[in-house]
């Protein structure tokens, strides 16, 4: 009995003992739990060198003759000082292929088997904010070939092109760019421009559709394509991922298929990618930006309602407000013998992750 009361007195004398005392018998104490958060975060196993300005948004070109070789491109968004960067897979920067100065590079993109010159080649392409338009770059030197870049939006400086995402048909093999803006209306916020050989060694960029919902909370940055499966996916911050065809010729080209992740994310939907398993499963990551983890749902869907995806895991990250990501199921190296999955940092890095790290992770 005199216990009881000396605890009651005890628990009423300071916010930090009424919270001990409140705490049920059988919780664990705050430090055991940090301590696991701690030890459950990813951790990178290599940090590049820093850019210059702001860290932004990554890709990975896949060497398909010598994976070791592979690269791993991200934009610095300097307004006047920015550019693509290129890294080795040991986070070095490769200055002879890195491209800049440029404009308030945001995003990039990589997609294999685009027709120029009677051959197929792979390009990146990037938003450049600061000239509102697209530039082209030819793989693995790195060599524009946008003839100074692609108008997008009809010239709307406030519409400035921020997110980018590419899709190869795989019917006919043409190539398009999904790109999202810094504003726009509540339907038809993106554009959809087909990418074809000019005749003179460049390419240029046709407007096939403007499609896709927007709440008018925030922005859309964050795009990825499966190219597989055919869907385009996107990130409507604060509010969730939504999700449509990526042809613009499908019957329901301008249906959206689902709208996910709408609750469990701290502030903002941000970076997106697709892991796969197989031809027709895997993952869907998404970087919970101010929560400094990923968010995982299955790429298939749930059995039965492929268009229903449910988190499976939230993993904790090393990285710092990701905005930017980017992954791959090719084996690159010893380091990355199942994939690697590159973050952006804003302390102006990029973070390569083992898949293997993150699979850990995943419910089997």
């Amino acid at each position: 009995m005199h216990s009881v009361i000396r605890l009651a007195v005890h628990c009423s004398t300071g916010a930090a003992l009424l919270a001990a005392c409140s705490r049920p018998a059988d919780a664990p104490p705050a430090e055991s739990t940090a301590a696991r958060a701690a030890a459950d975060t990813l951790r990178p196993v290599v940090v590049t060198q820093s850019v210059l300005n702001d860290s932004d948004d990554p890709a990975i070109w896949v060497d398909t003759l010598d994976p070791s070789r592979s690269l791993i491109l991200g934009t610095d968004k300097g307004d006047s000082t920015g550019g693509v960067y290129v890294f080795t897979l040991e986070g070095r920067i490769d200055s002879a292929r890195t491209r800049r100065p440029m404009k308030r590079p945001n995003n990039v993109d990589i997609v294999r088997g685009v027709r120029l010159g009677g051959a197929l080649v792979d390009i990146a392409v990037a938003t450049e904010r600061g000239s509102m338009s697209l530039r082209i770059f030819r793989l693995p030197g790195m060599t524009p070939i946008d003839g100074g870049g692609i108008p997008v939006f009809d010239g709307d400086a406030a519409r400035a092109p921020m997110g980018i995402a590419l899709y190869r048909r795989p019917a006919d093999g043409e190539v398009f760019a999904i790109v999202g803006g810094k504003g726009g209306p509540v339907e038809g916020y993106l554009w959809q421009y087909r990418l074809r050989d000019a005749g003179n060694g460049t390419l240029r960029g046709e407007k096939v559709r403007a499609f896709g919902r927007y709440s008018g909370k925030k922005e859309i940055e964050a795009i990825a394509v499966d190219q597989a499966l055919g869907f385009v996916y996107y990130s409507d911050e604060t509010v969730g991922i939504r999700k449509y065809h990526a042809d613009p010729d499908h019957p329901q080209a301008a249906t959206e298929l689902a709208l996910f992740g709408t609750s469990g994310f701290v502030s903002d939907h941000e970076g997106l990618g697709i892991y796969p398993t197989s031809d027709s499963t895997g993952y869907l990551l998404a970087s919970d930006q101010q929560g400094q983890r990923l968010q995982v749902f299955r790429r298939e869907g749930a059995p039965g309602a492929p268009h229903t995806h449910d988190v499976i895991a939230t993993i904790p990250v090393a990285a710092l407000e990701t905005d930017g990501l980017d992954v791959t199921a090719s084996p690159l190296s010893p380091a990355f013998p199942e994939g690697l999955l590159v973050m952006m940092s804003t302390d102006k890095t990029f973070h390569f992750y083992d898949w293997r790290d993150v699979r850990k992770r995943l419910p089997r």
